[in-house]
């Protein structure tokens, strides 16, 4: 027991530094805040999730005494607790019967993601208040911190309407910043969350600790109600005031869910090329230079979702057997 309550501290107390180093403003402390949750899963998979509980307070309590309360609670509602449910599902089992032998089921990886597609919704959804009430104020107040941030990195004077590069008004441009910038964090924060449990589980598994097999990606499925969800984020998105901003929110972060589904079935589907790596290789560079073709993939996981695209081939009738002798 005290090896785990000081495995969950030590990760805690990491957690807190990379969390913190977004202070500095550079690229190597941005990497390391979007990874602030991996010591945190890591102590959650490998030494359960008294670990990870023990870590996501230690950290909260560690940026309390350096910071402010506001701080503190950034870190453990948008990193702490996130990764320690997330780490704490992902251990969850339970006995089932198979030919008359017991084995465990553990909970299903498409459950993993929706739930972080959720999270990642509800952690951008947290943060609205602090900078308004409603709709209005709130990108007032967005609109309001990219022209600070313009202003200091372009050196205008307070007094003068930014401008852009090439002489444009910059305000139209900030406008569309805090519509597109809300549902765009959902997304990225979904994004991490994946990406964190990923790398945990691959520490943990080399490590020899973790206690679930791994599991097949490829067969990742979402839970039933997850498309109707999605439709109705969707259209709620349309709606005005704070319920549209953050039905866009659950929007964005869903459909990163039905991307991650679609490249489940783009997997599946291509187990059996020969040029299996090449195609796989091109599609994750095409989005990570482009971005959009993860919309086309997402759409495609959507109608995965709704028609079950991998079933079917198991679902057709085999050819009939000849007459045998």
């Amino acid at each position: 027991m005290m090896q785990v309550l000081l495995i969950g501290i030590s990760a805690g107390a990491v957690s807190a530094l990379m969390f913190a180093a977004l202070a500095s403003g550079s690229l190597l402390a941005m990497a390391l805040f979007y990874l602030a949750p991996l010591p945190i899963l890591i102590a959650t998979l490998g030494w359960t999730h008294l670990a990870g509980i023990a870590a996501g307070l230690t950290g909260a309590a560690a940026l309390f005494v350096i910071f402010h309360s506001v701080f503190a609670l950034a870190f453990l509602v948008g990193v702490g607790l996130p990764a320690w449910w997330l780490g704490y599902l992902s251990l969850l089992a339970r006995p089932v019967a198979v030919n008359g032998a017991e084995q465990l089921e553990w909970y299903p990886v498409g459950r993993l993601v929706f739930w972080a597609a959720l999270l990642g919704a509800l952690i951008v959804a947290a943060a609205i208040p602090q900078f308004g009430g409603d709709a209005e104020s709130f990108r007032a107040a967005l609109r309001s911190g990219f022209e600070r941030v313009f202003r200091a990195r372009s050196g205008a004077e307070g007094g003068e309407p930014p401008t852009l590069p090439g002489g444009g008004d910059a305000s139209t441009l900030f406008a569309a910043f805090a519509i597109i910038i809300p549902p765009a964090a959902a997304a990225l924060t979904t994004v991490t969350l994946l990406l964190n449990l990923w790398l945990a589980g691959r520490v943990v598994n080399l490590s020899g600790r973790l206690r679930r097999p791994w599991p097949d990606i490829s067969a990742l499925s979402l839970p039933a109600h997850a498309a109707i969800i999605f439709a109705l984020a969707a259209a709620g998105s349309f709606l005005p005031g704070l319920i549209g901003i953050v039905a866009g929110l659950f929007a964005a972060s869903l459909a990163i869910a039905f991307a991650a589904l679609g490249l489940a079935l783009l997997h599946a589907r291509t187990a059996h090329l020969r040029s299996r790596a090449v195609v796989l290789t091109g599609i994750y560079a095409a989005i990570l230079v482009f971005g959009w073709p993860l919309l086309m993939i997402a759409l495609l996981g959507l109608v995965d979702a709704l028609l079950d695209l991998r079933g079917r081939p198991a679902r057709k009738p085999s050819p009939p057997s000849g007459p045998t002798a």
